[in-house]
C-alpha cells in the first residue's frame, strides 16, 4: 500500500493493546453476545470494556484525540462508557450516544454514581445524531461502525461531519478488514479467526456455521478495510485522514473537518 495511503505513528502501531483488545472481543463474541439485542448484554459489554486490552485501546484513542478543556465531545456507540468516562475529566462536556435503551440507562446511572456532572446521554443511532450543525469539537468511537452496512457507515460519516465544528476531529477504532481473500491482511485476519474457532472443536465449527449463515443472510457484522475507510473519509469531505491497521482485525482512524476552530 502506498505510503500516503496509511500514515502511521508510533502510538498507532503499539502492538500490546490491539492484540489484547482483539482477544477480548473474540472471547466475548464466543461467549454471551450472540444477539444484536444489546439491551440483554449490558453486563457483558461492561466486562469486555474493563478488560486490559480495551482499556489500553481506550488510552490510545484518547491520546490521539488530544482532548483539551473547553471542548465538547461526542462518543458514538458509547456502550457502558469506556471512552466517555475517561474523556469527561479533560473536557467541558461529553455526550454519550447509544441506540440501546438499557445501555443508556446504565450510562446515566454510572455517571450519577461516579459524580460525573459534565456528561449526558443521548439515545439514537450513528446515522441520526440529533444534534445541531457544528455542535461538537471531537467525535470518538470504539468498535461500533462494523455493525453498520457500508451504506450506513457513509450516512454516519455524513452526520459526523455535519455535527463537527470547523476543524473538529474524528478518532475511532474498529474492526478493519474485509470478509474476503483479496488482500494479504484480509487473508491473515480470516485465517486467524478460523483457527480460533477450529481450536474449539465441534462448538467452534458450529459457531463458524452460524456466523456464515448470518453473513449470507445479511445479519452479520460488516467490517470495512483500511483502504475503504480512507476513501470513505476523504469522500465525506475530511482532511488529514490517517487510517492504520493495528494487530489482528483492528484498525484506527483519525480525520479533521475542514476549517479552523
Amino acid at each position: 500500500m502506498p505510503a500516503q495511503t496509511v500514515i502511521a505513528s508510533d502510538a498507532v502501531h503499539r502492538s500490546a493493546a490491539p492484540r489484547s483488545a482483539s482477544e477480548a472481543k473474540h472471547a466475548f463474541a464466543r461467549g454471551r453476545l450472540r444477539s444484536k439485542n444489546w439491551d440483554r448484554h449490558v453486563a457483558d459489554v461492561d466486562r469486555m470494556a474493563s478488560s486490559p486490552g480495551f482499556q489500553s485501546l481506550r488510552d490510545l484513542i484518547l491520546e490521539l484525540a488530544r482532548l483539551s478543556a473547553g471542548e465538547q465531545v461526542l462518543d458514538i456507540g458509547s456502550g457502558t462508557g469506556l471512552l466517555a468516562h475517561a474523556a469527561a475529566p479533560h473536557v467541558a462536556c461529553v455526550i454519550a450516544l447509544d441506540e440501546s435503551p438499557a445501555m443508556c440507562r446504565h450510562l446515566e446511572t454510572k455517571f450519577t454514581r461516579l459524580e460525573i456532572t459534565n456528561a449526558k446521554v443521548l439515545q439514537t443511532t450513528a446515522m441520526d445524531l440529533r444534534l445541531p450543525d457544528g455542535a461538537v469539537d471531537v467525535i470518538l468511537s470504539n468498535y461500533c461502525f462494523h455493525h453498520l452496512s457500508d451504506a450506513d457507515k457513509r450516512r454516519a460519516l455524513a452526520e459526523i461531519i455535519r455535527v463537527l465544528r470547523p476543524g473538529g476531529r474524528l478518532v475511532f477504532a474498529d474492526m478493519m478488514f474485509r470478509i474476503s481473500f483479496t488482500s494479504r491482511r484480509d487473508r491473515s485476519v480470516i485465517t486467524l479467526i478460523l483457527k480460533r474457532l477450529i481450536r474449539h472443536g465441534p462448538a467452534g465449527l458450529l459457531r463458524l456455521l452460524k456466523n456464515a449463515v448470518r453473513m449470507v443472510s445479511g445479519h452479520g457484522e460488516h467490517p470495512a478495510g483500511v483502504e475503504w475507510w480512507r476513501e470513505a473519509l476523504l469522500g465525506a469531505g475530511f482532511l488529514d485522514v490517517t487510517v492504520s491497521a493495528l494487530e489482528h482485525e483492528g484498525g484506527i482512524a483519525l480525520a479533521r473537518k475542514p476549517g479552523a476552530l
